[in-house]
């Protein structure tokens, strides 16, 4: 476990549970869901080599037929890292090897920079061969903050992807629909938001072109930006990322009190 701190934040990161942010607490208020019965449902977790759902496990790469686990039957989901043992390179980054049951070799590394204002993360996939990648970060922020007021969810998205009854995006973009969500959004004309009304507001920023957005769940709203959507690689829109040429993503949070 690591922990960083600055101006009134204190930010955890558990390298040995999928390179993830456990905590962001800010003037005393926990931002994350910090436990819950499987991974995959707390904390903020970077998903890497490939973000999102891959229909039923499958991809083809140059000629190579893949079948990934059905970590999400029917498909595959959320990259081969969530449970793995990521190494600490220094005090705010890590770093993990690809191996089985991705078939192509190369590492993650996960960078983090605690500022005053927020949060900045960068994910960085290096392939010693070439490989298809997407990435992105899952964070399951809170509902409520304390006692406080319910989160607003500000999402300034034009388009989302149309999904199917396998919950996997078909290719084809549509005008926005009401929530309740789990569904990826691009043509964004502003960086997404979350206000905890008298506490805090936190913007979600990210030159990525999509984004997840999961508000299913009564406790927790997930805003999740990616390089490509769920599924890129069937979709004709994975990175191709080759030795030398490595896939980089950030995500700056940004926060600001309203506790007055």
């Amino acid at each position: 476990m690591v922990e960083l701190a600055a101006s009134g934040a204190t930010v955890v990161l558990r390298p040995e549970l999928g390179g993830r942010v456990a905590s962001i607490t800010v003037d005393g208020l926990e931002l994350l869901v910090t436990d819950a019965d499987r991974p995959i449902d707390w904390g903020l977790f970077p998903m890497a080599p490939f973000a999102g759902r891959i229909r039923h496990g499958r991809l083809d790469w140059i000629g190579r037929s893949v079948q990934l686990p059905l970590t999400l039957p029917p498909h595959a989901i959320h990259g081969t890292l969530l449970t793995r043992e990521w190494r600490l390179v220094d005090d705010a980054s890590m770093e993990v090897d690809l191996t089985e049951p991705w078939p192509f070799r190369g590492r993650v590394r996960h960078d983090v920079a605690l500022h005053d204002d927020g949060l900045t993360l960068t994910l960085t996939v290096e392939a010693d061969e070439p490989m298809p990648a997407w990435v992105g970060w899952h964070p399951w922020f809170r509902r409520r903050l304390g006692r406080g007021a319910r989160a607003q969810l500000d999402l300034p998205a034009e388009t989302m992807f149309e999904r199917d009854d396998e919950k996997v995006p078909t290719g084809r973009l549509v005008d926005v629909r009401d929530g309740p969500w789990d569904d990826c959004f691009t043509d964004l004309t502003a960086a997404p938001s979350i206000v905890w009304p008298e506490a805090l507001a936190l913007d979600i920023e990210s030159p990525c072109d999509y984004v997840v957005v999961f508000t299913e769940p009564s406790h927790a709203v997930c805003v999740e930006p990616q390089s490509a959507p769920p599924d890129a690689v069937n979709l004709g829109l994975a990175q191709a990322v080759e030795p030398g040429a490595p896939l980089v993503a950030t995500m700056r949070l940004r926060w600001r009190s309203l506790g007055g």
